[in-house]
């Protein structure tokens, strides 16, 4: 089987959870506090992820700036895109009536989240297959349980500002479809590449998942969920973590 066509598979076996998070989060009437501390499980092992597979990892192959510029870049883009929807939000609700300062439209930030951190995240999952190296599982272990509760969280969301189902499952499954090409295409792209091309795509990764998790996911979690969901956030974090000392 071809590489990328096999990074692509490793892919879209990560990002799937995503569409197991969105079913569940559609489908079943769970507690906003258990939906919340789900979140606060899968920010944990976002934390993890970003620190240790993806900013540790962008710093040891390519020094700061790169490190620097992915992490800013990341960040910026990200932040860009929430500020883009809570503009179209305010415009949308003025002329009903309703509030221009009205509740920040998590879901859809939570959707973009998945895009901005799920793409580079898949990119370099799949240049892992990279010289004969196996699937990094650390990274793949952080990644899919991490996405459960996005899709938990983010499709749980969508459906209380009135979305229909099946238009939450089908732009989750865009989400999924994207991940597995991105995987490819980071196997196919990185291979040969420079050590700086690499931890800028990691470091990208990175600094929207951190932008992210600050602006919407933990909010979210510690409104709904009080203060529980720091232990669960710290039983994320050390789940990841563990899985990939285990792997080292």
């Amino acid at each position: 089987m071809p590489q990328p066509f096999l990074a692509a598979l490793w892919g879209l076996v990560a990002a799937s959870s995503l569409i197991i998070g969105a079913w569940i989060g559609v489908s079943m009437k769970i507690p906003r506090r258990i939906v919340a501390l789900v979140m606060g499980f899968g920010a944990g092992a976002l934390i993890s992820a970003l620190a240790f597979d993806l900013t540790q990892e962008a710093f040891e192959g390519g020094g700061t700036l790169p490190t620097a510029l992915g992490l800013a870049a990341g960040a910026a883009t990200y932040f860009a895109g929430d500020l883009l929807l809570q503009r179209r939000q305010r415009r949308n609700a003025s002329p009903s009536g309703g509030s221009a300062d009205g509740p920040k439209t998590a879901g859809l930030a939570i959707v973009l989240g998945a895009l901005l951190d799920g793409l580079p995240e898949s990119f370099v999952l799949g240049s892992t297959l990279l010289g004969g190296q196996g699937i990094s599982i650390s990274l793949l272990a952080a990644i899919f349980l991490s996405n459960v509760p996005e899709g938990v969280g983010g499709g749980r969301d969508l459906l209380d500002e009135g979305r229909s189902r099946g238009w939450i499952m089908r732009l989750w499954l865009g989400v999924v479809i994207a991940s597995g090409v991105a995987a490819g295409l980071g196997n196919a792209a990185l291979a040969g590449a420079a050590p700086e091309t690499v931890a800028v795509t990691q470091a990208f990764a990175a600094g929207a998942i951190l932008t992210m998790l600050a602006d919407t996911m933990m909010p979210e979690a510690f409104e709904n969920g009080g203060d529980g969901v720091g232990l669960a956030t710290v039983l994320g974090f050390a789940l990841a973590f563990f899985l990939g000392s285990a792997q080292g």
